[in-house]
This record gives C-alpha cells, sequence and structure tokens, in this order.
C-alpha cells in the first residue's frame, strides 16, 4: 500500500484497515478526505478484498470535517472530496465496518454510519451537530432515516443530539458495543469472524440487501448535496454560523 500521510492503510489476508491518524480528534480536512479516498480506491479495486475496516487512533475516532472547509471558497470542493468516499462506500459490494473507539461526530458520525458495519466502544458518543454552526448534513440526512426511523433523523440532524453508544446501539445507528478495555481485541476478533466467509459470496450478499437501498440513498444524497450548495449555502445565517465557530463566539442569527 502506499503511504499517506493522514491515515495508515494496512492490507491482510482479505481485509484492509484505513486508520484516521490525526490525533487527537482527527478532524477531516481536504488532504486527508483525498487520501481516504485514494485509499478507497486502491482497495475496493482490489477482488481479493472482502472487508474495508475503519479505525482511528487518539481519543475520538473523527470530531468531523474541518469548518474551515465549509467557507465559500472551499466548500464545494469539501463536497467534492466528502461526498467522493460516500459515493465509494455506496457502491462497493465490499463489506464495510466502522470502529469507533471514541466521539463520532459531524463527518465522522457520518463515515462511521454509513458503513456497513458500525462497532461502537462504550465511551464513543454519535451526533450531528452542523446546525448548531448553522449548516445541515446531507450524508446523515440521506442515511438516517433508514437507520433508525424519520423520528430520530430528524432530532438528531435538526436540532443537532448527540447520543451515547448504548443509546445508539438501542436505535440501531450502530450494531454492538465492547467495552473500552477490550474495544481492539473485540474488533479483531469480529473481523476474524469476516476471514472465515467466501468474499464472492460475502459480495453478492451484500449487494442482495442493497438492491433497493442503494438507488434510493443516492438519489436522496445528490438531492440533500444540491440543497446544501444551491439553497444553504445563500443564507446568511450558514454563513454566520461558521464564521462564529471560527471566530469563538456565539452567532448572531439573523434568520435569513
Amino acid at each position: 500500500m502506499a503511504k499517506f500521510e493522514f491515515i495508515d492503510v494496512q492490507a491482510s489476508d482479505g481485509v484492509v484497515s484505513i486508520t484516521l491518524n490525526r490525533p487527537p480528534l482527527n478532524v477531516l480536512h481536504l488532504a486527508m478526505m483525498a487520501e481516504i479516498n485514494t485509499a478507497m480506491e486502491m482497495s475496493l479495486a482490489d477482488r481479493s478484498v472482502g472487508a474495508v475496516v475503519f479505525r482511528a487512533v487518539g481519543k475520538a475516532f473523527s470530531a468531523g470535517v474541518d469548518v474551515a472547509d465549509h467557507s465559500v471558497d472551499r466548500v464545494g470542493e469539501m463536497i467534492r472530496q466528502f461526498h467522493g468516499i460516500f459515493r465509494k462506500l455506496l457502491a462497493t459490494d465490499v463489506l464495510t465496518i466502522a470502529a469507533a473507539q471514541g466521539a463520532a461526530l459531524g463527518g465522522g458520525c457520518e463515515l462511521a454510519c454509513f458503513c456497513d458495519v458500525v462497532l461502537a466502544g462504550e465511551r464513543a458518543k454519535f451526533g450531528q451537530p452542523e446546525v448548531k454552526v448553522g449548516v445541515f448534513p446531507p450524508v446523515a440526512s440521506s442515511v438516517f432515516p433508514l437507520r433508525m426511523g424519520l423520528g430520530r433523523a430528524i432530532e438528531m440532524n435538526v436540532l443537532g443530539n448527540s447520543v451515547d453508544a448504548n443509546e445508539a446501539l438501542r436505535l440501531g445507528l450502530v450494531d454492538r458495543v465492547f467495552s473500552h478495555e477490550s474495544f481492539d481485541a473485540s474488533v479483531d476478533a469480529y473481523v476474524a469472524q469476516v476471514r472465515q466467509l467466501s468474499r464472492p459470496v460475502m459480495r453478492l450478499a451484500k449487494r442482495a440487501v442493497f438492491l433497493a437501498a442503494r438507488e434510493q440513498i443516492l438519489s436522496h444524497l445528490e438531492r440533500a448535496e444540491s440543497l446544501y450548495l444551491n439553497e444553504l449555502m445563500k443564507l446568511r445565517d450558514a454563513h454566520e454560523g461558521i464564521a462564529a465557530f471560527l471566530e469563538k463566539r456565539e452567532p448572531n442569527w439573523t434568520h435569513d
């Protein structure tokens, strides 16, 4: 595998691990997102790969996309790079697993919860706080209703609420919760089960499950993306929220 600056990539016995390595919070900026896209292109093109596992070092899985990349001069490229990750996740028949040992917030929550299987540490929390800085999460908007129902998806995306790992498990946002002390070993044991299965059979089994959902999510994502770029980014409040966050002050909403 190629060498990267902000991620580590390891391949072993049909499983590729992509580890976010920009501690402590693994904030996703443009260069890091470009590396993830490159690593995914390389991994998903390899027919010997049966699963891709996203891991992280540091206290958080990821605190989300760098708010500075939401500015007018960067937002288009940010959406292209960031949503490129999810288009690849959506298109592949390879099993994708997120191992979130800590907080997964904003874009970090989207990255984790867009994967087929979400493994969480007991200290992890999940949330979409974007609305508090004047924007909304297009990716979460497209996949959360399928994972946990419309009502809770609205609550998390519209109010910016967060939930702990056990509540996320109850909601269906994550699939397993492991203890903090045994997290890495538990993830390794889970992945070991994957390695015992036929890779082409797994691919076809995933494709069968996703036959209807794949088109639905992609259509939803494209429409939410257009809403974000063509309507949200024209609001004064969107730019005020981003500016207030960067300037470390409370936003002064004008509601237009």
